[in-house]
C-alpha cells in the first residue's frame, strides 16, 4: 500500500482531547492521518500513546484509506502501529481504477503487502443488473484493461465544422 513505516504520523481534526493519565488521544471532526504515501480519513480516531509513542490507532465514522495503490472505506477502523496491521470493519469497499471488492472486514499488513477480505452475514448490495449475492460472500468486480481501444484521431483529421 505504500506505507513507509519509518516515516512520521502526522494528525490533523477538528478538536483534539488529550487523557494524560490514560496515555490517549482522541482527535474529532474531519480527522486526517498521514504516514508516507497513505492518508486515512475519519471522523473520530483515537491514538494510544505509552510512553509518548503511538502504539494503536482507532478509526470511527467514514474511515476511508488512500494509497498509492487504491482506496478502502469501512465503517471504522483499527491500526496496530508496531505491527503495521491495519483493520478496516463494516461495509467495507475496496477500488482501484475501475475495479472493486465489497465485504464485511478486511486486513491488511502493511509490512507484507498481504490482504485478507471477509464477508459476514448480511447480503450487500449486487451492481445493477447483476443477481443478490448470497449472504456471507465476498465480491469483486473486475474490468479488464481494453485492448485497441478507440481509435485516435488522426493528425491529419479537419476540425468539425459548426
Amino acid at each position: 500500500m505504500g506505507l513507509d513505516s519509518n516515516a512520521p504520523i502526522a494528525v490533523n481534526a477538528d478538536a483534539f482531547l488529550a487523557d494524560l493519565n490514560g496515555e490517549t488521544g482522541t482527535y474529532t471532526g474531519n480527522v486526517i492521518v498521514t504516514q508516507g504515501a497513505v492518508r486515512l480519513h475519519a471522523d473520530q480516531v483515537k491514538v494510544t500513546a505509552p510512553s509518548g509513542r503511538a502504539s494503536k490507532m482507532e478509526a470511527q465514522g467514514h474511515v476511508v484509506v488512500d494509497s498509492p495503490s487504491g482506496q478502502a472505506v469501512g465503517d471504522n477502523g483499527f491500526y496496530d502501529v508496531p505491527t503495521q496491521v491495519l483493520r478496516l470493519n463494516g461495509n467495507v469497499v475496496l477500488t482501484k481504477e475501475a475495479n472493486v471488492m465489497r465485504g464485511a472486514a478486511l486486513e491488511i499488513s502493511m509490512a507484507t503487502g498481504i490482504a485478507r477480505l471477509t464477508a459476514g452475514g448480511v447480503p450487500l448490495a449486487a451492481a445493477p443488473g447483476s443477481p443478490a449475492p448470497p449472504p456471507g460472500r465476498v465480491q469483486g468486480l473486475f474490468i479488464p484493461a481494453q485492448r485497441g481501444g478507440a481509435a485516435a484521431p488522426s493528425e491529419n483529421a479537419s476540425p468539425p465544422k459548426p
